[in-house]
């Protein structure tokens, strides 16, 4: 890695690890129930609970997921705890976000109301846990395991920017880059992996390159790789074979490093920031 590639990824997260970007975004969930957890009206269950549906639901346009999520949580009265461990769930094959079915939330509370009868917390499951005793999926030894990569970041990273520390017997040294396509297309223009596979051993190999960077927090540079994602996913997914723009900052400026379906001039928009000057903004 060139010298100036390592700043520049440092300056991004710098950047980008700042709830100002996270506004409407699945973590806003998790993080409104952390911060009347702190003012003691909200349970720290609460937080749990909002932070597994808002990981399970992060996946599509994102104002589709803000408001699927508003949607969940104004069934549950905004109290996620108790509408788990009261049992009474609404439970019919009727869509709540995409392909995820209200039977598929209940299944999920089930598994919930269980863990939290047995355990009291969600923190001691670990990655294999969650996949297998809350989301009910069964154990994949290459899995990249996204949403559970997201909610443990968002529940153990302590900088206490955007994410919220709340875990502290999971040591953040140990947590994985979330890994979707989107931030695959990135590392891969990026020259931080070379492999083709978006399985865990990519997620590994992404993850070590941020762990020399950002020893100890290598999830860090989570925000490195995703401004797009996490500023412009409005915009849409990326196409299949086509990794979507990416920029770099100078002060005031953009500077397209690579172009995709993903204008640069949304990016600027949204990042408040001046767009190149035509024709570069506009992708081919």
């Amino acid at each position: 890695m060139t010298d100036s590639l390592r700043k520049q990824l440092i300056q991004w997260a710098d950047t980008y690890n700042d709830p100002l970007y996270f506004k409407e975004d699945p973590v806003a969930f998790p993080r409104r129930f952390n911060e009347l957890y702190l003012r003691g009206e909200a349970s720290r269950e609460d937080v749990e609970v909002a932070a597994v549906f808002a990981a399970h639901f992060a996946w599509g346009r994102r104002a589709m997921i803000v408001r699927d999520c508003n949607r969940l949580f104004d069934a549950m009265d905004w109290k996620p705890y108790d509408y788990v461990m009261k049992g009474s769930w609404r439970c019919d094959p009727v869509s709540i976000h995409r392909t995820v079915k209200w039977t598929d939330v209940a299944d999920i509370c089930s598994r919930l109301r269980k863990v939290f009868a047995e355990r009291g917390t969600l923190e001691a499951l670990g990655t294999d846990g969650l996949r297998t005793e809350v989301f009910g999926q069964k154990m994949d030894a290459k899995a990249p395991n996204k949403k559970i990569n997201m909610m443990r970041r968002w529940m153990v990273r302590r900088d206490g920017k955007v994410d919220m520390g709340l875990w502290k017997d999971t040591d953040p040294s140990d947590l994985l880059i979330p890994l979707d396509v989107h931030v695959y297309d990135e590392a891969v223009a990026l020259g931080l992996t070379k492999r083709k596979q978006k399985d865990i051993t990519t997620v590994r190999e992404i993850t070590d390159v941020f762990r020399d960077i950002f020893p100890g927090d290598p999830c860090k540079g989570d925000f490195a790789l995703r401004p797009h994602a996490a500023l412009a996913l409005d915009g849409g997914p990326s196409r299949q074979g086509q990794a979507s723009t990416v920029v770099q900052i100078e002060g005031s400026t953009l500077r397209i490093l690579r172009e995709g379906p993903i204008p640069a001039s949304r990016i600027a928009a949204v990042a408040g920031r001046q767009p190149p000057a035509p024709p570069c903004c506009t992708p081919p």
